[in-house]
């Protein structure tokens, strides 16, 4: 006899529903602490539950999944698929319209990586946010430096610059003479702009209180990057030592280097049979195009939800194939943009989901990819209509 179980997650508490065929309906309310959980994990096992569903809410979920994961069948449910009745809203009710639809087979469970990708995921993620977090200090000890009314960035392409770094250096240093400061400059600049310019740019009023601000900036900066080069130095240990193939598979696809392909390996995995066709895995990452339509009109062609990591990485990967010459992402970006005319941004949302496409076989049939040459795809846009 079948006996199913949904689960209401919340920070500090979880509602459960057991039901049954016969309707039996069972309901409590657990903790969340681990001895609580292994708790809850004996009454569903003491009732013969076999499979249990549970909401993807934020992270609370993990643990619960973890402590389950070795005794029934799991399934994640993104909430947008199992919305509530209306007037029928509380938590208890929630947790018995969670096992109802899970007795009545209406929901499919979300793709939960095992637990060697999820740690690939957790460092991934976390270079994502170091890299925001640089972005942000960058802007505020450039802030720090219009303050002391230096002017470098006028004349740089950005604050990542090796001469902007050194320059911040100098002047952590108590180095504020301009001909001291256009030493570490790199020649390019001063001849593009002149030294006059370059050495009035570098002219400024600096505080004692600016530069320990600066050198904490600086300080940060540099801790950040440590944590940053730690991060992908495990995440391409890993993909070495258990994913070494697919690594090397992934890095023959155009525009795809090694970060990129632990990124990709990080978010999707190895094992594609949990992506029947490569148009679940675009449809998963949120770059098909949604079907939207009523009474024979198109309201919107815009991507839908997905990974928004997946997605950003490979966007990334879509500038670099983009660019890279005797390619077939190179052809079909010229083709789309200089020939049809199309909207620069958005053929690169379509060159970045015929490349997930090349992921997908690449994985799937565990081979190295192999370029559309000049006689294999005599027409770009008809190359449009196969991928």
């Amino acid at each position: 006899m079948r006996s199913v179980c949904g689960l209401d997650v919340h920070k500090d508490s979880v509602f459960l529903c057991f039901l049954c065929e016969t309707g039996d309906i069972f309901e409590n309310v657990y903790g969340v602490l681990t001895h609580q959980l292994h708790g809850m994990c004996r009454d569903m096992r003491k009732h013969g539950v076999t499979e249990v569903s549970m909401e993807s809410t934020s992270v609370y979920w993990i643990p619960i999944w973890r402590v389950l994961e070795p005794h029934f069948r799991l399934k994640l449910v993104n909430p947008y698929f199992i919305r509530q009745l209306p007037s029928r809203k509380s938590d208890v009710k929630d947790a018995q319209w969670i096992a109802e639809c899970t007795l009545k087979d209406l929901i499919r469970g979300s793709f939960v990586p095992p637990e060697r990708i999820q740690q690939l995921r957790q460092y991934d993620r976390r270079i994502f946010d170091l890299d925001a977090e640089i972005v942000r200090k960058l802007s505020k000890l450039d802030a720090v430096m219009q303050r002391c009314n230096i002017r470098l960035i006028n004349y740089v392409s950005n604050t990542d610059t090796k001469s902007y770094k050194e320059v911040v250096r100098k002047l952590c240093e108590g180095v504020t003479d301009p001909e001291e400061l256009i030493k570490v400059i790199f020649g390019r600049i001063t001849n593009r702009h002149g030294r006059e310019t370059i050495l009035a740019a570098l002219t400024g009023v600096v505080s004692d209180a600016e530069k320990d601000v600066m050198r904490q900036l600086r300080d940060e900066l540099d801790l950040a990057e440590k944590h940053k080069q730690e991060c992908m130095d495990k995440m391409l240990h890993i993909c070495k030592t258990y994913y070494p193939e697919e690594l090397r598979r992934l890095m023959t696809i155009p525009g795809i280097k090694e970060r990129a392909a632990t990124s990709l390996i990080a978010e999707i995995g190895v094992d594609m049979t949990k992506f029947p066709t490569a148009a679940h895995l675009a449809s998963w990452s949120g770059l098909k195009p949604r079907n939207d339509e009523s009474n024979k009109k198109i309201k919107s062609r815009r991507i839908t939800h997905g990974n928004v990591y997946l997605r950003k990485t490979i966007i990334e990967c879509a500038w670099g194939a983009s660019r890279t010459k005797d390619c077939f992402f190179n052809r079909f970006s010229f083709h789309q943009t200089q020939v049809r005319k199309k909207n620069k941004m958005k053929v690169l949302v379509a060159v970045a989901r015929k490349l997930l496409i090349a992921v997908w076989h690449v994985l799937h049939d565990q081979t190295d990819y192999r370029d559309f040459g000049a006689d294999n795809d005599c027409d770009t846009s008809n190359a449009e209509s196969k991928g």
